[in-house]
C-alpha cells in the first residue's frame, strides 16, 4: 500500500502497523538507533518471550536507557555500520527515523550489516519521514534533512538491486504530534541529546514565528508524513560480498 500523503491514514501507534506486517512474538530483534526505545519498550510488554537489543550511538541517551531497565531488553552503545553481534542473530531489524542519521558515506555498509545479522527470511522494517508537509517545514528552518532522507531512500533502493533483499511491502501513513507550546518543541526537537543545531537567538525567533500559527487552545498539532518500507533477507552473505558504493 503506498498512497500519497494526504490519503495516507493516521496512525498514532506504529506499533499497531509493525504487527500486521511481521510476527512478533518470541522473536530475536535489534533496533539501531534505539533512542528511548519507546516503541520496544510496548512491544515486549505485549510480547514478553521476545527479545530486544537496542543499539544507541548517542552517550547520554544510552546512559538513560540503561538506568531504565525492562525485562527481555537489552541496552548496547554502538552504530548500525559496525553492528556488534554475528551473523544470522536476529529474526528483525527495525529502524525507526534512524536511517538517515547513518552518515551517508556508511549508510551502504549500515544495510549490508543489517543484512549480516539477519537470520534467512528475517526482515528489516525502515520507517522514514517524509521531507513534505507543515511540520517539516518549520523543522527544516534549523535542521534541514532533505538531503540526507533522500539519500536514505537511495541507500534502500541500491540494497535491493544486490539481490540480497527483497521488498515485501511498503506504506505511507500520518503520524500525529502534539506539542504544549513552542518551548515544548524547542526541548523536544530543536535541542537533542544526539544533536547540536546551533540555535543563537536570531535562529530561535525565526523557527519560533513559523510555529506560533499553528498553535491553538490545545497547543500544536501536526501530522507527519511517514514511509515505511519492510524488506526480507534473501540469500545469505558470503563473506567476501561486496558492500555497494
Amino acid at each position: 500500500m503506498n498512497l500519497p500523503s494526504e490519503t495516507a491514514p493516521l496512525i498514532d501507534d506504529e506499533l499497531e502497523l509493525l504487527a500486521q506486517l511481521v510476527p512478533l512474538a518470541g522473536q530475536d530483534i535489534i533496533e539501531l538507533g534505539c533512542g528511548a526505545a519507546a516503541l520496544v519498550r510496548k512491544l515486549l510488554s505485549r510480547h514478553p518471550d521476545t527479545r530486544v537489543t537496542g543499539l544507541e550511538v548517542d552517550e547520554r541517551q544510552h546512559a538513560k536507557n540503561l538506568a531504565a531497565p525492562q525485562a527481555g531488553l537489552c541496552f548496547m552503545a554502538g552504530v548500525a555500520q559496525a553492528i556488534p553481534f554475528g551473523e544470522a542473530s536476529f529474526d528483525l531489524v527495525l529502524m525507526l527515523k534512524s536511517l538517515h542519521h547513518v552518515p551517508k558515506a556508511s549508510l551502504p555498509q549500515a544495510l549490508h550489516e543489517a543484512a549480516r545479522v539477519l537470520r534467512p527470511g528475517g526482515h528489516l522494517y525502515v520507517s522514514e519521514p517524509v521531507y513534505a508537509g507543515p511540520f517539516n517545514e518549520v523543522v527544516r528552518l534549523y535542521n534541514d534533512e532533505g538531503e540526507v532522507r533522500a539519500a536514505a531512500q537511495a541507500a534502500l533502493d541500491a540494497a535491493l538491486r544486490t539481490g540480497h533483499w527483497a521488498q515485501v511491502a511498503e506504506q505511507r501513513f500520518n503520524m500525529p504530534v502534539a506539542f504544549r507550546d513552542f518551548d515544548d518543541f524547542e526541548q523536544r526537537m530543536m535541542r537533542p541529546t544526539y544533536a547540536d543545531h546551533r540555535i543563537d537567538e536570531a535562529k530561535l525567533a525565526q523557527v519560533r514565528a513559523a510555529f506560533e500559527p499553528h498553535v491553538g487552545a490545545g497547543g500544536a498539532h501536526f501530522t507527519r508524513p511517514m514511509h515505511v518500507r519492510l524488506l526480507r533477507r534473501m540469500a545469505r552473505a558470503a563473506a567476501a560480498d561486496v558492500v555497494p558504493g
